[in-house]
């Protein structure tokens, strides 16, 4: 039986993990599951938020009312949904506050902290940071973003590069050794709002890339403040999937934002120290990377049709053309009017026979049972909904456990998706950034579909900065892993004259899908430690990082 996709679904796929599938579809699974009576997903919270609440909080709580404010030792704090957070504001941004608690699950050994950004009184962003395992002072700060658009960035934790993974049908997580924590301080944001914990009181979403980056800039102000230790040391902003148009317009709102503090201080707000922006299997510049669909299936390292010449590949082939003159419209006049026309027919016309084939795109070299592993073809989709839906782990990370957890929310996809906003050219914001020091590194699995290795090498190659020509010049050279010696993929890199990591460097990730540290976490964890440590793929990093007096991995 062929599966079917709704024009909502089919229009979002390039660069969602949760696109092929409505919500809904999933949550049937998960209310068919034993989980649903382990949690009391459906059925409401059985018990009280306090049953969950630590005892010293308890104590602390009593005879306190729901949005009671008091200071005590410095700070302020308020009780809010039955549970205990600190409040930090600042009084240049009158319109937000953040509320902070310290969790200690996942991974008990390292400090945390989670809770809300709180946006006027009707969004709520919610983060989640970790310390780095080792030398948390001198580690440098990254800020996970996933992608979809809608989709949690939790998936990135508990999936991907987290320090722990779920385990166990989502009773349980492990212990991952190659998180990205390793070496550096790590914050997990859920934005948009009413993606994962996040929420609007209203029902209110954002749309555009732009506008939620605003955002993003406030929240990294409160943090930095309330924490100014992590305020030191390099930042970096990483962003998986549909976070390829994220990461550039949040880049860029930060940059702005800097160089205005430089003009015009403002008391107490932090110089964000954006050393680099990092894309991971993205989709940023579609009018390339659209065109790059038909060679990936056809001529590509694990080709989906046995003829390059034969009839499917020759069909996709006649596509391209008009799908590359309705993103250059897009391009041209930047609108709603003309971008989502682009985002409709690119990925009708180019991806929907690609669904049909039966092949998990997030790693063609996969068939997708939805049967058995879910509509997102990763039954560990479901398995983070039941583990954060678990009202303990809830009341833990300062989150109302009335609140019900969405890997993805598809509200937010369709309003991204109608607003065209994955057709903007992302990329084109990049070059000032990089031109002013600020460096670049782009990664793709050469076994994904949706965002393949070889429209994102394209692009790359095709961006006009000061290091363009070198960029062109460069040979890709063998990347072989520290730890196990193991050829991992290829880098191209320009700037620090091989003796860093670059100013814009692009790499293949051999045998990886879409989800890089799910299918190489030894590499993953390698090419980020280099990454930020700005040690060359292409040097023994033995004598590299011996020589530059760095820790060892």
């Amino acid at each position: 039986m062929k599966f079917r996709l709704s024009l909502l679904a089919l229009v979002s796929l390039c660069c969602s993990i949760a696109s092929a599938a409505p919500y809904n579809e999933a949550q049937v699974v998960l209310n068919q599951s034993p989980l649903k009576d382990a949690f009391g997903i459906g059925d409401g919270i059985k018990n009280s938020v306090l049953d969950y609440v630590e005892d010293g909080k308890k104590a602390i709580l009593k005879g306190k009312t729901n949005m009671q404010k008091w200071m005590h030792a410095g700070k302020e704090y308020i009780k809010q949904d039955d549970l205990l957070y600190e409040l930090v504001s600042h009084p240049a941004l009158a319109t937000y506050k953040l509320r902070v608690t310290d969790p200690k699950i996942c991974d008990p050994s390292v400090k945390q902290h989670s809770g809300y950004l709180d946006i006027a009184d009707d969004k709520h962003l919610f983060f989640w940071f970790f310390e780095s395992r080792n030398s948390p002072k001198d580690a440098p700060l990254i800020l996970w973003l996933n992608g979809g658009p809608g989709c949690s960035s939790s998936t990135g934790l508990l999936f991907e590069l987290g320090p722990c993974s779920i385990a166990d049908d989502g009773y349980n997580t492990t212990h991952n050794p190659f998180s990205w924590n390793s070496h550096a301080n790590i914050i997990f944001l859920d934005q948009p709002v009413n993606v994962g914990y996040s929420y609007a009181a209203d029902g209110t979403t954002v749309n555009s890339s732009p506008i939620a980056g605003k955002d993003v800039h406030a929240f990294l102000e409160l943090f930095l403040n309330r924490f100014p230790q992590y305020s030191t040391q390099p930042f970096h902003i990483a962003a998986e999937s549909y976070g390829g148009t994220y990461a550039p317009n949040f880049a860029k709102v930060i940059y702005d934002a800097n160089q205005q503090l430089a003009v015009a201080p403002i008391p107490g707000f932090k110089h964000i120290n954006l050393a680099s922006v990092i894309l991971a299997n993205g989709l940023t510049d579609p009018y390339i990377q659209m065109a790059s669909v038909p060679d990936y299936v056809c001529d590509g390292p694990f080709p989906v049709y046995d003829d390059p010449q034969g009839p499917q590949c020759q069909s996709l082939r006649t596509k391209v053309p008009t799908c590359q003159r309705l993103i250059k419209a897009c391009y041209q006049f930047n609108s709603r009017f003309t971008c989502m026309p682009a985002n409709v027919y690119c990925n009708t016309q180019l991806f929907a026979p690609l669904m049909q084939t039966g092949l998990n795109p997030y790693d063609v070299r996969k068939k997708c049972d939805r049967q058995k592993d879910g509509n997102l073809c990763y039954k560990q989709m479901q398995w983070i909904e039941a583990w954060m839906n678990d009202a303990k782990n809830k009341a833990a990370l300062g989150v109302n456990p009335e609140k019900n957890f969405e890997s993805c929310n598809m509200e937010v996809n369709q309003a991204f998706t109608m607003n065209g906003d994955g057709m903007h050219n992302s990329a084109s914001l990049l070059p000032e950034l990089i031109n002013n020091g600020i460096r670049l590194l782009v990664y793709a699995g050469n076994a994904d579909m949706m965002c393949n290795y070889m429209g994102n090498e394209r692009w790359v190659e095709q961006l006009e900065t000061q290091f363009s020509q070198e960029f062109r010049s460069a040979k890709p050279v063998p990347w072989v892993t520290f730890e196990s010696g193991r050829l991992a993929g290829e880098s191209r890199s320009a700037g620090g004259n091989n003796l860093s990591a670059g100013n814009v460097t692009f790499v293949t990730v051999f045998d990886a899908g879409h989800m890089v540290p799910y299918d190489q976490p030894e590499a993953a964890l390698d090419l980020i430690t280099r990454w930020i440590m700005d040690v060359p793929l292409s040097l023994n990093i033995d004598s590299a990082l011996r020589d530059a007096d760095l820790p060892p991995l």
